[in-house]
């Protein structure tokens, strides 16, 4: 077996390094941030009302992220979901349009047959001073949620928006959303590149 000369190896190790640091930087990159606006529409008891929000995605959670989530809520429940979607960092932000808003912890972006894509969101709500204050039902709420389906034609895409939520199974141990008050539909969906 042949020893590869210094003068060769220096190359070599100099190669090796900058192929890396090209790997690095390439995997570094983060996605171009999309920005989807909509008109929340109250059904129900809020039936009439109407918001325009902004949700703003700089990254998507990875499947770890979703079985840290899932982990979370077999182990401990909807307070254990919680738990883990407040230590998880930031990957958007959900806002009212025109104020700051409050950071997004969990986005999946999932492709579905038709071509369409299925946004779906999960983060921890912020509680009001009052609201903790009066420590009312509401504070069993702890979670926002949201579904959007972005479809390929346009003005056909839709989604549901669930302000105060939590999860837990029912009687067939199947997952179910549990809304505070009625789910908010979502109507003229825009996504910004």
């Amino acid at each position: 077996m042949k020893l590869i000369g210094k003068k060769y190896f220096g190359f070599i190790v100099v190669a090796i390094a900058v192929l890396l640091t090209l790997g690095v930087d390439a995997f570094a990159q983060k996605q171009k941030t999309v920005q989807i606006s909509a008109t929340s529409m109250g059904t129900g008891t809020q039936m009439g009302r109407m918001i325009n929000i902004d949700l703003i995605i700089n990254e998507y959670s990875t499947a770890d992220d979703q079985k840290a989530l899932l982990d979370a809520f077999a182990e401990k429940g909807s307070e254990g979901l919680v738990n883990a979607v407040e230590k998880m960092s930031s990957k958007g932000r959900i806002r009212i349009t025109g104020t700051l808003g409050f950071d997004v912890n969990y986005i999946r972006e999932f492709k579905m047959a038709d071509g369409s894509r299925k946004i779906r969101f999960v983060t921890d709500r912020p509680i009001a001073f009052a609201e903790s204050w009066g420590s009312t039902r509401s504070m069993d709420y702890s979670l926002s949620m949201g579904e959007i389906i972005i479809s390929k034609e346009k003005g056909k895409s839709t989604g549901t928006l669930m302000p105060a939520a939590k999860l837990k199974l029912n009687k067939e141990e199947g997952l179910e959303i549990e809304a505070l008050q009625n789910p908010w539909n979502l109507a003229n969906i825009k996504v910004w590149k």
